[in-house]
């Protein structure tokens, strides 16, 4: 019987409605894809084992709605997230643009401990599509400048999910040796209540 330790993470997937998130997280996850689009309400998580150099760990992918009807909710959402995933689609430059407001109100929400040192990851996602309205380039000068990984994904061709997720734990084990991640909140929420999927919606 093994006696490795296992590690549960928290993954959050941020960022403007229909660049793909719920895809991204159900192609990681089930290995699934479907043209069917369905708008997150509130947030949705499903979750996953896998080992990661000799790490095993269960992964726990928050998929978030992407419109300003529910961030008000991100004070509890974010909170304990050892990963920040920011979702741009390539055929929109607004989302790209957007980025930055999603970045600056998970720090400002999710309050991380040190959010220089905080493992975010940039996914360019729908590289299956031929309108493309943001450079590599462009988006990897922003990464650059704000150093943050960046990759380009396709969740309906599975290009670099797998990847994405892998690094993203990689990043995260190597970030939390040691460390304290998060300020104290006395008044914290804890919305993990177990591991199946299950979606947790919200009336307002």
């Amino acid at each position: 019987m093994s006696t490795r330790k296992r590690n549960q993470l928290k993954m959050i997937l941020l960022g403007n409605s229909g660049v793909g998130k719920s895809s991204l997280m159900n192609q990681f996850v089930n290995k699934r894809y479907t043209n069917l689009y369905r708008a997150t309400i509130g947030a949705d998580f499903l979750t996953r084992d896998l080992t990661v150099d000799d790490n095993l760990v269960t992964v726990q992918v928050w998929d978030t709605a992407g419109t300003e009807r529910f961030q008000s909710l991100g004070s509890i959402l974010y909170r304990n997230t050892d990963c920040c995933l920011l979702v741009y689609d390539v055929t929109s430059a607004d989302s790209f643009r957007a980025l930055e407001g999603w970045r600056q109100e998970f720090v400002l929400q999710g309050s991380p401990r040190d959010p220089d040192t905080f493992p975010f990851l940039v996914l360019g996602n729908k590289t299956d599509l031929d309108n493309r309205e943001v450079s590599r380039k462009l988006a990897e000068d922003w990464c650059r400048t704000h150093k943050m990984e960046h990759f380009e994904t396709s969740a309906k061709e599975a290009r670099n999910v797998e990847e994405v997720f892998r690094s993203g734990v990689r990043a995260t084990l190597n970030q939390l040796k040691g460390k304290d991640r998060y300020v104290e909140h006395p008044d914290q929420v804890q919305l993990q209540t177990g591991k199946p999927s299950r979606e947790w919606y919200c009336t307002c």
